[in-house]
């Protein structure tokens, strides 16, 4: 499950990433927006844009050089 290390990488990274989840049944105008095919689809905003997006889940390590990659990069000695 990918829910776990999205949100202990929230909890590490806090202040300088906001995980959310949205429930696609309940909001089916947003995934047709932002072009979402699979599930899951993570997306990365930066400054109200879309900076990357991943479709499928992925390793806690995985994630992590993910959003580092989207220059949220953990400060000095997080770890998760």
């Amino acid at each position: 499950m990918i829910a776990p290390a999205l949100e202990e990488m929230a909890g590490t990274l806090a202040g300088r990433l906001t995980v959310a989840k949205m429930n696609i049944d309940e909001n089916p105008q947003t995934p047709k927006k932002y072009g979402v095919r699979g599930i899951p689809t993570l997306m990365l905003f930066k400054d109200g844009q879309v900076a990357a997006t991943k479709i499928g889940a992925l390793p806690k390590n995985k994630l992590l050089e993910w959003v580092e990659i989207g220059s949220l990069k953990p400060e000095r000695g997080a770890s998760l």
